[in-house]
């Protein structure tokens, strides 16, 4: 059952603009949880969308994550009303949603976590509401508490940015570098003038809409990566992912012990 009690309100911070510091986890291991939770982040998020994870390893994963003190959201794998009522009723505090172009893709998230009137997510007695035991204060909890985080991570989404964060029940948005870039043709590439200027219309929003926290997910294991972006004003970060930081850690030390001679495998070989 949820303990919202023993953990800090990420809802307020939110809201505050307080700096939190994330990341992801796409391993659906319960001890890459345990570790990550009690290394101190703010928040951890169970990646559904590009990973292997099943429903039944979020719970887990979710449960781990609240019971180390840290607060459990959930990246869907779409804006899908049924899985995202499930993730939610597994536990998860909120969610984030890949792909929010529009306002009505926004509504549709917030509607998927909220009850009748605010939205129209059905009514369930999982784990969230204490398998049955603990509806009325779920569902007063989930009323003010649950939060919603769409990506932005389209031109589509940029182009309509103010209009996506004046959706009420929108507590943050996060960027998603990787798949922005793809959607302007260049992916990868960073320094790229068209999306410098996405970049650019995205800080605009920014200083407009300050009543949503700005996120970036941040991929390269590199913390200055991270103050760079607090710098410029960017207050719900996510710090890499679980796997990267496991073979950054890794790859790190060998190179060091073993200096020039250190060549790293590849995993997988692809073509001849």
């Amino acid at each position: 059952m949820m303990q919202k009690n023993k953990v800090s309100n990420l809802k307020v911070k939110l809201k505050k603009r307080s700096v939190t510091i994330g990341s992801w986890i796409t391993l659906g291991h319960p001890s890459i949880a345990e570790i990550m939770a009690s290394a101190g982040f703010d928040w951890l998020t169970v990646d559904m969308e590009h990973s292997a994870i099943t429903l039944e390893q979020a719970q887990h994963l979710i449960q781990v994550i609240e019971l180390a003190g840290c607060i459990p959201l959930v990246r869907v794998g779409s804006n899908d009303p049924t899985l995202i009522k499930r993730v939610m009723d597994a536990g998860s505090y909120g969610i984030i949603v890949p792909q929010v172009n529009s306002v009505k893709e926004a509504l549709q998230a917030v509607h998927a976590v909220k009850y009748p009137p605010e939205g129209t997510r059905g009514v369930g007695l999982g784990r969230a509401q204490g398998y049955g035991t603990d509806f009325e204060q779920y569902k007063a909890w989930n009323s003010t508490e649950s939060i919603v985080i769409p990506q932005i991570e389209n031109i589509r989404a940029v182009n309509a940015i103010d209009e996506i964060l004046a959706v009420d029940n929108i507590d943050a948005f996060i960027v998603g570098p990787y798949d922005l870039s793809a959607s302007l043709g260049v992916p990868g590439q960073f320094d790229h003038p068209a999306f410098l200027r996405a970049m650019k219309k995205i800080q605009h929003a920014i200083d407009k809409n300050a009543h949503v926290s700005p996120g970036f997910h941040v991929v390269p294991p590199e913390s200055t990566l991270v103050t760079e972006k607090i710098r410029e004003g960017y207050t719900f970060l996510a710090y890499s992912l679980d796997s990267l930081l496991l073979a950054d850690t890794c790859r790190s030390g060998l190179k060091q012990i073993l200096g020039e001679s250190y060549h790293p495998k590849m995993l997988i070989k692809r073509g001849t």
